[in-house]
């Protein structure tokens, strides 16, 4: 597996940032230093989803989530695949939706269904224009196919899969550094509070900035 513990992909808005260069810093305490190794260190087979549906949700990953190069720095389904193995739930769901493994192989299956019935293929297989038009249609409840079955179409889309999806990509480093979050507060915590006020261990943003100066400022941040 490719280490990815060096440096993340680098991010125009924060030039020069790299939220891994805290590691040894006094900015995170063992705790986050322990979540953040594992969360880098995760295995890219499935070991909850099938190869099929495992395929199906790094294609929908990658029109929810879009990033650059054939090997993305954020291994969205992984993470994903990784939550429903470990059973971690959110606690509740909506009327008709089944628990988090149970929807997501559900929708997983019903979305081929569709893709199979406006296009003869599965969804994976598909071009990105078809895939992004049926995930449209679903996010708008526009897909109703029998395999769906209580669970509606929209109800995944906001509820589970673009949910999941979401959050797993913002909980990698690499998304860190893209938005210039230094990561859990603790135990230095924050001192600058006020609007626009940045406290030295956080990331300087590009904005209306030499991107020089900012690139110089952010290899400095511990």
């Amino acid at each position: 597996m490719h280490d990815r513990t060096k440096s993340l992909q680098p991010q125009s808005r924060y030039p020069g940032y790299d939220v891994l260069s805290k590691r040894n810093g006094p900015s995170w305490n063992e705790q986050t230093r322990r979540e953040i190794a594992r969360r880098l260190s995760i295995d890219r087979e499935p070991r909850f989803f099938s190869r099929e549906e495992f395929e199906t949700v790094t294609a929908i990953a990658a029109r929810i989530v879009p990033q650059q190069g054939s090997c993305p720095a954020i291994p969205v389904a992984s993470l994903v695949d990784r939550k429903l193995h470990e059973g971690i739930s959110d606690g509740y769901r909506v009327p008709g939706m089944p628990r988090e493994g149970e929807a997501w192989r559900l929708g997983l299956q019903a979305l081929d269904a569709e893709a199979k019935a406006a296009h003869g293929a599965r969804f994976h297989t598909l071009a990105e224009a078809a895939q992004q038009s049926l995930l449209q249609r679903m996010e708008g409840g526009e897909l109703r196919r029998p395999e769906w079955g209580s669970m509606r179409s929209a109800d995944f889309f906001r509820r589970r899969m673009g949910r999941d999806i979401v959050l797993a990509y913002y909980a990698h480093p690499a998304a860190w550094s893209e938005i210039g979050w230094g990561g859990p507060a603790s135990p230095r915590g924050y001192v600058r509070l006020d609007f626009d006020e940045r406290d030295p261990w956080e990331a300087a943003e590009a904005s209306g900035a030499d991107d020089m100066t900012v690139r110089r400022v952010n290899r400095h941040v511990r």
